[in-house]
């Protein structure tokens, strides 16, 4: 199985999880506030849906009628910066939840073939930097990966880990720089490395093994925090080296501002 093969069946797998968890909720579990401020089960599963068709245009890009779609929803973005996200996932949210699943699901369908069939070699447009159809899938697996914990933590329950999240553990050593970056920060010259302990108990690295500044601990516990989805404090995460620490305190996988985490349980 290749890469991409793989890391689609892993998107799909972690979105047929969050649906099962939603797909029976009433009125009230639909509307439940999640962890993320302002945000209900309702918002978050829009939210998703939305990105998910934003990227299907993006897939279309390099065709005339794509590249006009795509502009056109770059335009909306520009002019809105701020709001443009949440606007769109709020307005989604209002839809009966049979309807928002199903769009969800031809969304969720639509973005695997379309990744599948884009051409070799070619990178999709997207509102960072351009990406390969693999590193598009692996995004989207750390967003649903991370939207999932929200929902599950609103519903009081969350399900096993996996070694799913080595996608977003790897998104999260990939993106230190820009971590750095994001705050302003010169970010560090020498390499760091990186070993953390998945759920199955396999041990990941990255790094050269004689590298002075290192990370160790659960892989989850890493995935989370570079999600923003728990405080550095709250973790099981060892740190060697100035730099390295003051990534833990910094770390941010995804695109945007940087965000202000989550507060200490």
């Amino acid at each position: 199985m290749s890469v991409l093969e793989t890391v689609l069946a892993d998107l799909t797998a972690e979105g047929d999880a969050l649906r099962a968890a939603v797909a029976g909720l009433d009125e009230a579990g639909w509307a439940t506030p999640t962890p993320a401020e302002g945000w209900s089960v309702a918002t978050t599963i829009a939210h998703l849906r939305w990105t998910d068709e934003c990227a299907v245009l993006a897939t279309a890009a390099h065709t005339t009628p794509g590249k006009r779609a795509w502009d056109d929803l770059v335009l909306k973005a520009i002019e809105d910066p701020d709001g443009f996200v949440d606007k769109s996932a709020h307005a989604l949210a209002a839809l009966p939840p049979a309807d928002l699943l199903q769009r969800w699901d031809e969304a969720r369908l639509a973005l695997t073939e379309s990744l599948r069939a884009f051409p070799a070699g070619d990178k999709l447009p997207w509102f960072g930097p351009p990406m390969s159809p693999t590193s598009m899938a692996t995004a989207r697996f750390m967003e649903t990966w991370a939207h999932a914990l929200d929902v599950y933590d609103a519903l009081g329950s969350r399900p096993a880990p996996t070694d799913r999240i080595r996608h977003v553990a790897h998104i999260g050593v990939r993106t230190r720089d820009f971590s750095f970056a994001g705050h302003g920060l010169e970010p560090p010259t020498e390499e760091f490395r990186i070993e953390l302990t998945a759920p199955s108990g396999q041990l990941w690295t990255w790094g050269a093994e004689d590298a002075p500044q290192r990370v160790t601990g659960s892989a989850y516990d890493f995935c989370e925090l570079v999600t923003q989805r728990v405080h550095r404090d709250d973790t099981d995460l060892f740190a060697i080296g100035v730099d390295a620490e003051r990534w833990l305190e910094i770390a941010q996988a995804f695109a945007g501002p940087a965000g202000p985490g989550r507060a200490p349980r």
